[in-house]
């Protein structure tokens, strides 16, 4: 697992999840993936983060939110 806590919130249908997931590759799984729509505990930390808008993916890296986030980034805060 990842030294850094690492949490994605997604959804299914979002290019930009996708997107983030394909290029963390085989390093995705470091990660905890939290689905939004079936997880009304992370829809609601995501609407905190972002104005009370669901926009995703959001990710938080050892407690700092960041929303549709450079995937080089997250890839860093997975292999540290």
């Amino acid at each position: 697992m990842s030294a850094h806590d690492v949490t994605i919130y997604w959804r299914p249908g979002c290019g930009f999840c996708a997107s983030l997931r394909a290029a963390l590759g085989p390093d995705a799984g470091r990660a905890q993936w939290r689905n939004i729509w079936e997880d009304p505990e992370a829809a609601a930390t995501v609407r905190d983060l972002n104005d009370g808008n669901e926009l995703v993916p959001t990710v938080v890296i050892d407690g700092v939110g960041y929303s549709n986030p450079d995937p080089a980034l997250v890839h860093e805060a997975l292999l540290e």
